[in-house]
C-alpha cells in the first residue's frame, strides 16, 4: 500500500500550528505557514536515510522547538528553514527580505559554513559557530539541541560508522550544553540515545535489568508510593506521588563512577513528589511542611538532605531530597518539588524565575569564551569549553557565606582560583570545614572553604592533574609557560644535582639529559651513541632539588629532636618527609628535603654525622 506522504506532511504540520495558535498574532501565523510552504517546496526533492520527505525533518525539529521547548514564533519560523540555505539554492538573503532580520541571522548561525580548510575538522567548527552565538542569543543553541534531538530520535537509519559519529558528538558537546541550559529532559533523552547507539550491548542489557528489577520491586515501591500519598492526604497536603526509575544512561554513569555492579547499586530509582503550592503560600514553606509531613511518618537518614531550593544547581534545578526508611527495610530517595520547580526542570532557560541561575552561568560562559585564545584550535579549544559544560555541580561556601559553584571533582585549588587569580596562584593549604587541608584534596557539596597563601607559592606541573576549570587550567598554563624553557632534563634513574659529575646525552627529540657518569644508563648510551655525547657545567642557581638521606643511629632519648634541630634551625632546611622506624634499638630514618647542589648536601649530611649516636648518614638512590 502507498504511503500518502502529503497527508502526513499536512498533518504533521498542523500539529505545529496547533500548538503556536494560541500564543501567537494572525501575523505571526501567516509568517509561520508561509515558512513551511518555503520549506515544503526547497526540500521537495530530497528524502531522508528512511526513504521519507526530507520535509519530515523540519516539520518534527519546528514542533521540538514549539511543544517541547516553548520557543518564541521567530524561532520556530527558524526551525522550519534551518536546513534551507546549507542544503538549497535559497540565500540568507532572501530568507531576512521575506522574514525578516531576525529570522535571517537565526538560520544564518544554523548554517554550516563550507570552507577549503578546517582549522582541525567540520565538526570543531561547527561547535564553535554554535558556542560563539551564546555571546548573544541562546535561541540558535536550543534550535540546533531541537535539531539534534529529532537526529538522535532517527539515528536508526544510518550506517554504524555514521551513528558513531552522531552519538559521540551528542555525549561529548550537545547532551552536557543542554544539561548546562537546565533543558534536563532533553538532555537525559539525548544521553540515553547517545548510549544505545555508541554501546547497544551494554544499552540493552542495563535496559533489561532495570526492567526486571522495576518488576520486582513493584509491589513493594508501589507500597511505599501509597504510603507517602495517603500520609500527605491525611495532612491535606494535593501532591502527585511517583516512582521513577532512573535511565540506562544515569545507572550506567553510577555503575562506572562508583565501580559497582547493577545488583548492589543505590538509589536506582527515587520517588517524586510534586506538590501544588496553597494560593498565597510559599514555596519552601510548604515543602518543609511536606518534609515535616514525612519524617513524622518515616525515619530520616542521617545527614541524607540536599536542599536544592536554597542552593539550586547552577542549571536552575530546585527541589528538597532526603532519604526515607521504607517499611521493606530500605532507604529510599525522595524528591519534593512545587508544580513550579517540576515544570522548570523540563523548560530550563525557557522557564520563569530560572533566568537568573540560567543568566549566570551563561555570563561565566561568555567570559570563557572571551579568555579562550582565538588560537586555540580543535581538541584543545573543545576540551576548555566542555570543562564547563560538567554533568553536574557542587555548591561550597567561603568563611563569610558566599556561595560558589563549583565542577564535581573540583579540587580546594579550583577553588581559589575562582575566588581570585592571586589566591589561586600562590595557595598553600587550606580549612575545609575548620579541617587542615592539602589544597589538591577534592571538594564536596556544602564544604565551607578557607583558603591560605604564601607569596613564595607559584603554579607547579603537578597541580595541572588535580585542577578541573577552565580558570585554574589556564592559569597554571599561562604561568608554567611564561617560565623560561628549562635547558635540560634530568635523568630520572640518577638524579643528578649541581656539583656531582655529569654528563649530557642529546635525544632523538633534541633535548639534553644530564645523567651522572656512574648512572648505568649514561654507560649504556656512551656505548651505543658515544656520538650524543655533550659536556655540561651543571651550576647551582635558586633551584631546590629534591633529596632524600638515609640516617642510621643507636636509640637513645632526644635523638629525634637533636636531628630535627640540626636540619631546621642549624641548617635552615624545610623538612618535606620524615619518616623512623626503630628495631632491636637501631633507629633507621629517612629524610626528605630539597638541597641546590652536592656541596651543600655533603654539608648537611656532614652536620647530621656529628651528632652523637649517629652511625652512617648516607643520600638514598632510587
Amino acid at each position: 500500500m502507498e504511503i500518502d506522504y502529503e497527508k502526513k506532511i499536512r498533518e504533521r504540520a498542523e500539529d505545529v500550528f496547533e500548538e503556536m495558535e494560541p500564543r501567537t498574532s494572525e501575523s505571526d501565523m501567516a509568517r509561520l505557514r508561509d515558512a513551511f510552504a518555503l520549506a515544503k517546496e526547497a526540500h521537495a526533492p530530497q528524502v531522508r536515510k528512511t526513504g521519507e520527505p526530507y520535509i519530515f525533518h523540519p516539520i518534527a525539529v519546528a514542533l521540538i522547538a514549539a511543544r517541547e521547548l516553548r520557543m518564541d514564533v521567530n524561532s520556530v519560523i527558524a526551525a522550519f528553514l534551518h536546513d534551507v540555505v546549507e542544503d538549497t539554492p535559497h540565500s540568507i538573503d532572501e530568507i531576512s527580505a521575506r522574514f525578516g532580520d531576525d529570522v535571517a541571522y537565526l538560520v544564518n548561525v544554523l548554517t554550516k559554513k563550507e570552507k577549503k580548510n578546517y582549522a582541525l575538522s567540520k565538526q570543531v567548527d561547527n561547535f564553535k559557530q554554535i558556542l560563539h552565538s551564546i555571546q548573544n542569543d541562546l535561541r540558535p543553541t536550543m534550535i540546533k539541541l531541537a535539531d539534534r534531538l529529532h537526529n538522535m530520535r532517527t539515528l536508526s537509519s544510518m550506517r554504524p560508522d555514521k551513528q558513531m559519529k552522531i552519538a559521540g558528538e551528542t555525549d561529548y558537546f550537545y547532551a552536557p550544553l543542554a544539561n548546562r541550559l537546565g533543558l534536563y529532559h532533553v538532555k537525559t533523552e539525548l544521553e540515553n540515545l547517545s548510549l544505545r547507539f555508541r554501546c547497544p550491548h551494554e544499552f540493552e542489557e542495563i535496559t533489561n535489568l532495570i526492567n526486571h528489577d522495576r518488576q520486582q520491586q513493584s509491589e513493594r515501591l508501589e507500597r511505599f508510593r501509597q504510603q507517602l500519598q495517603f500520609t500527605l492526604e491525611e495532612s491535606g497536603i494535593e501532591a502527585t506521588v511517583k516512582v521513577e526509575y532512573r535511565e540506562p544512561y544515569s545507572v550506567w554513569r553510577k555503575m562506572r563512577k562508583f565501580g559497582d555492579d547493577f545488583n548492589h547499586l543505590k538509589y536506582r530509582h527515587f520517588t517524586d513528589i510534586v506538590f501544588k503550592t496553597p494560593e498565597g503560600a510559599d514555596e519552601k514553606e510548604t515543602a518543609l511542611r511536606v518534609y515535616s509531613i514525612l519524617t513524622d511518618r518515616f525515619r530520616e537518614k542521617p545527614g541524607g538532605i540536599s536542599n536544592y531550593i536554597d542552593s539550586p544547581k547552577e542549571n536552575g534545578y530546585q527541589s528538597f531530597h532526603v532519604k526515607l526508611l521504607a517499611d521493606f527495610g530500605r532507604w529510599q530517595e525522595v524528591h519534593i518539588s512545587s508544580e513550579r520547580m517540576a515544570r522548570n526542570s523540563s523548560l530550563g532557560c525557557r522557564a520563569e524565575h530560572s533566568q537568573d541561575y540560567i543568566g549566570q552561568w551563561v555570563d561565566k560562559f561568555r567570559g570563557v569564551l572571551r579568555e579562550i585564545d582565538s588560537s586555540s584550535k580543535g581538541i584543545d579549544f573543545m576540551e576548555k569549553v566542555t570543562s564547563t559544560f560538567y554533568n553536574d555541580d557542587l555548591m561550597v561556601f567561603t568563611p563569610k557565606g558566599k556561595a560558589v559553584v563549583m565542577p564535581q571533582k573540583s579540587s580546594v585549588l579550583d577553588f581559589a582560583y575562582e575566588i581570585s587569580p592571586d589566591t589561586g596562584r600562590h595557595a598553600k593549604y587550606a580549612r575545609v570545614n575548620g579541617f587542615l587541608t592539602a589544597i589538591k584534596e577534592p571538594l564536596h557539596r556544602g564544604d565551607v572553604v578557607e583558603i591560605f597563601t604564601d607569596p613564595k607559592m607559584e603554579p607547579t606541573q603537578e597541580q595541572k592533574s588535580f585542577v578541573v576549570t577552565y580558570k585554574a587550567k589556564k592559569a597554571i598554563e599561562d604561568y608554567l609557560s611564561s617560565l623560561p624553557p628549562a635547558k635540560f632534563h634530568r635523568c630520572d634513574h640518577c638524579h643528578p644535582i649541581p656539583g656531582e659529575e655529569v654528563v649530557g646525552f642529546n635525544d632523538t627529540d633534541g633535548k639534553l639529559t644530564l645523567h651522572k657518569r656512574d648512572c648505568p644508563i649514561a654507560i649504556r648510551l656512551a656505548s651505543q651513541f658515544g656520538d650524543d655525547i655533550v659536556s655540561v657545567d651543571f651550576e647551582p642557581d635558586e633551584t631546590l632539588y629534591p633529596v632524600v638521606v638515609t640516617v642510621k643511629a643507636v636509640d637513645r632519648y632526644h635523638l629525634f629532636l637533636d636531628i630535627v634541630d640540626c636540619i631546621s634551625n642549624r641548617l635552615n632546611l624545610n623538612i618535606d618527609g620524615y619518616t623512623s622506624e626503630c628495631k632491636d634499638n637501631i633507629v633507621t630514618s629517612e629524610i626528605a628535603f630539597g638541597i641546590h647542589s652536592y656541596e651543600e648536601l655533603q654539608k648537611i649530611m656532614s652536620h647530621i654525622q656529628s651528632i652523637k649516636d649517629v652511625d652512617e648518614v648516607k643520600r638514598k638512590v632510587e
